[in-house]
């Protein structure tokens, strides 16, 4: 049994508690909020034990062998590293941190203490996304992939009258790439590595953090395409093209359609049955690390190399988190 402590009381800590409830191996032991009153509240929603109003407190308490941590991206470094450093197993919602240094600083705190630490991006741990990864063969040599996830958020219409809310707010590392644009960007770098030059473009809004946006990675042999936005909606599909054939992608973080779409006519439907509690693959993923079980799914590298690509990417589109002040 795996006791997880939770960082977080929002609606992704609900999915994730859903899910986690749906294996053997999970045990919801503790919460931490940073009011006694709402700590108590989720515990109560949850059915765990036990409650924190110290973080310090939970990582060093005997009761709990691992953290979920769901709190606004730049605050992921500090109480993942804290976590990490009394022993606890880590799996922290992405992006795991606010720029590429403090992943590399997580990755290193990570093997001194001999512990797991795993990037929660559910899209590249769900069956189809693996059933996606088995058919790339059959339309090699690849030439492109371009990947689309544009939603327009309710937070936005807030922000249009004046208010700021953490959607759309660079004090806590937040925006579209940040939050939308890493589920396009991570497939591409789980598939074929880190690119050997990327180039940005997008709109950066009056607060400081991107509304929508647009990268292209550049391998020696084909391109990837990343469109993502929050300012606006998309019905585009993503795909991946190859010489012999198109892979058709229905959504790319959802992955509940695929199908091979061969340059003589055929077609072949290579989609897997799904759970709707996707987040159950990744849990599955991050018990299976801490018990060695060995896992290529959402390694440590792709985890680097999505951070490095999303850090560069932000530098080229001039926006900057008061996290980047560490770098």
């Amino acid at each position: 049994m795996i006791r997880y402590g939770v960082i977080g009381t929002n609606f992704i800590t609900d999915w994730f508690i859903e899910a986690g409830k749906t294996m053997k191996d999970f045990q919801l032991a503790a919460v931490y909020s940073r009011t006694d009153e709402r700590a108590q509240a989720f515990a109560e929603k949850h059915g765990a034990r036990h409650t924190f109003t110290s973080i310090e407190e939970m990582a060093t308490s005997s009761l709990i062998d691992a953290v979920y941590i769901a709190s606004p991206t730049s605050f992921h470094a500090e109480q993942a590293k804290l976590c990490m450093n009394h022993g606890k197993h880590v799996l922290c919602e992405k992006p795991l941190a606010s720029h590429d240094r403090e992943v590399e600083g997580l990755i290193q705190t990570a093997s001194k203490n001999g512990v797991i630490l795993m990037e929660a991006v559910k899209n590249t741990a769900l069956p189809n996304f693996h059933s996606l990864k088995e058919a790339i063969h059959r339309i090699s040599p690849i030439r492109r992939m371009v990947t689309s996830y544009c939603q327009y958020s309710s937070r936005y219409d807030a922000f249009k009258q004046g208010t700021v809310l953490n959607a759309f707010n660079p004090d806590f590392s937040n925006g579209a790439l940040m939050d939308i644009g890493l589920y396009c960007v991570y497939p591409i770098v789980d598939l074929f590595g880190k690119p050997d030059d990327i180039k940005a473009s997008g709109v950066r809004l009056s607060s400081g953090v991107d509304g929508e946006g647009t990268l292209l990675l550049i391998y020696p042999d084909m391109e990837a395409v990343a469109m993502y936005s929050k300012i606006t909606n998309s019905q585009l599909p993503s795909e991946i093209q190859g010489e012999k054939g198109t892979i058709r992608i229905d959504h790319i973080q959802k992955l509940q359609d695929i199908q091979i779409h061969y340059t003589d006519g055929r077609v072949e439907d290579v989609t897997k049955p799904q759970t709707n509690l996707a987040m159950s693959y990744e849990i599955k993923t991050f018990h299976q690390k801490i018990n060695r079980q060995p896992s290529s799914i959402n390694s440590l590298e792709t985890t680097l190399y999505t951070a490095q690509v999303m850090t560069e990417a932000r530098d080229q589109l001039d926006v900057v988190f008061p996290a980047d002040k560490t770098r």
